[in-house]
């Protein structure tokens, strides 16, 4: 008897981490469902790759905060692919400022994207999610770095924390792992813009490793956790090269 394969949905799956993780896991050969907000070119031109090489993928538009949308491409990835096996909810918004500037505005769309996003996404992760699945929420090592101009992205991706471990207990006797993918500064879009090259050279070089994370150095702590890596549950596992 042939096993099925295994099916993986990624939010913010166009861009960054979001695309490094896609294009792994299809390589380690399941079919993904590309989420996206807003970059559809950026979207199809992941499944083009994916298919190109072989695999098998779609892309499906959602906004994560938004329940509708969201059951909608599960709905979509199921009916495409026969069922859901890994969620990676790699969808996020960074807005830094000072605590003493922060701008309330931001504030509450960071809140949307990422808080209400992760228990919008997760919340359907946990009723769709087959047995022997995963569920990867993407955080950050800010949460401890406490670098300035952090505190409110961090605090958002905090919650991520604290969702994740608390859903890995909540689906006991489900045969899921529940993790949070914490990485450090990473050379993705999201995390170069605004920074001038002098900050960008101080952040690479305060890394013992001497350098910026990669997305692939993400994508592939994200392939462990999705597929051989079972007794890592209810985790935020740092991937900063070491950083403090």
């Amino acid at each position: 008897m042939s096993t099925p394969q295994r099916v993986a949905l990624v939010t913010g799956g166009s861009r960054g981490i979001g695309r490094a993780v896609a294009a792994r896991l299809a390589a380690d050969g399941l079919a993904v469902a590309v989420v996206y907000r807003s970059q559809q070119a950026e979207a199809d031109a992941v499944v083009a790759e994916v298919v190109a090489a072989g695999g098998q993928a779609l892309a499906l538009r959602a906004d994560v905060a938004d329940e509708t949308e969201v059951a909608a491409a599960f709905d979509a990835a199921e009916a495409a692919f026969g069922g859901v096996d890994v969620v990676v909810h790699a969808a996020g918004l960074m807005i830094l400022q000072p605590v003493v500037d922060l701008d309330l505005d931001a504030l509450d769309r960071m809140h949307r994207t990422n808080i209400r996003g992760t228990f919008v996404v997760d919340r359907e992760a946990a009723r769709r999610v087959r047995a022997g699945g995963a569920i990867i929420n993407l955080s950050t090592s800010v949460t401890r770095l406490a670098l300035p101009t952090y505190a409110a992205y961090a605090a958002s991706k905090g919650a991520v924390d604290a969702i994740s471990l608390v859903l890995a207990k909540e689906l006991r006797g489900r045969d899921i792992t529940v993790n949070a993918v914490a990485p450090g500064p990473t050379a993705t879009e999201l995390f170069l813009d605004g920074k001038d090259d002098a900050t960008v050279e101080r952040l690479a070089q305060a890394n013992p490793m001497g350098r910026l994370g990669t997305p692939e150095d993400t994508a592939e702590v994200v392939s462990l956790l999705a597929g051989r890596g079972r007794w890592v549950n209810g985790q935020t596992v740092y991937v900063n090269g070491g950083m403090a």
